[in-house]
């Protein structure tokens, strides 16, 4: 039986920035499939080269050797094609729109008719738990429920691979367990492909199916760590010795790869 192509594939990646003080070499040689369905997230220090690699796929930035496909295509033909929604580290809302009107603006953009726009922010807002906060604006709501807004957003157009740079990273750790908790149910209910860039070793742990370990200068895939938890995840999993023993997995690859050296 054929199996079916990646979402993300990447082969023999590098990137390098020209700048005036020499070359900066973000992205190394980076070999990495991800398959459809998948939660796999990218983890390492500052300057591991995580948001560049995001970036190449979502056609922001232009590897300078090797090859990545997106769903078959390149990133350029996968973005026109929108191939992906992108969720941001700042919930980046537009504080004069609504939030339904937040959510619609890719809609808005592509060409949606106004009735199919509303039926779809309709839906994403459900899926994020935001029903009845359609009329206000961002500036009247928590920080959580505003990253819940811009992932509604990325959702809205129904696209099969969602890409996250560190959306939880600026929450208190309260709200961010429970935003961890909704993305799972999201992602079990919709069936995305989710790359998801993280700092934190028990985030990427509780997430994922699959754990990216990075290692910074140049930015390399120093191990890959397949999850063994189930797909139901409890909060109180990560109390568990199974959870323990993938968090030190990680914890040393990240050791192996250097990355705490400065």
């Amino acid at each position: 039986m054929l199996m079916p192509n990646p979402v993300v594939s990447a082969k023999n990646l590098s990137l390098t920035f020209e700048t005036n003080d020499g070359p900066v070499h973000a992205l190394s040689d980076i070999n990495l499939d991800v398959d459809k369905g998948e939660f796999v997230s990218f983890i390492g220090p500052s300057g591991c080269g995580k948001t560049t690699f995001l970036r190449v796929i979502a056609d922001l930035e232009t590897p300078t050797g090797g090859t990545i496909e997106v769903n078959g295509m390149s990133p350029g033909q996968a973005r026109m094609a929108r191939a992906y929604g992108y969720v941001f580290q700042a919930a980046s809302l537009y504080p004069w729109r609504t939030v339904e009107n937040n959510v619609a603006l890719p809609l808005e953009i592509m060409g949606y008719s106004k009735a199919d726009r509303a039926e779809r922010v309709k839906r994403t807002l459900e899926l994020v738990n935001l029903t009845g906060f359609e009329k206000k604006y961002p500036w009247q709501l928590s920080g959580g429920m505003q990253q819940r807004a811009s992932i509604a957003r990325a959702l809205a157009f129904d696209a099969d691979l969602l890409l996250m740079d560190e959306p939880f990273g600026a929450l208190d750790e309260i709200v961010r367990d429970h935003l961890n908790g909704q993305l799972l149910e999201l992602w079990a209910r919709t069936d995305k492909t989710i790359c998801f860039v993280t700092h934190s070793i028990p985030e990427a742990v509780y997430l994922s199916t699959k754990i990216v370990v990075m290692s910074p200068r140049p930015g390399r895939v120093t191990e890959v760590i397949e999850s063994t938890l189930p797909k139901e995840r409890p909060l109180d999993i990560r109390e568990t010795p199974q959870f323990l023993e993938i968090a030190h997995q990680v914890r040393e690859g990240l050791k192996a790869g250097h990355s705490y050296d400065e």
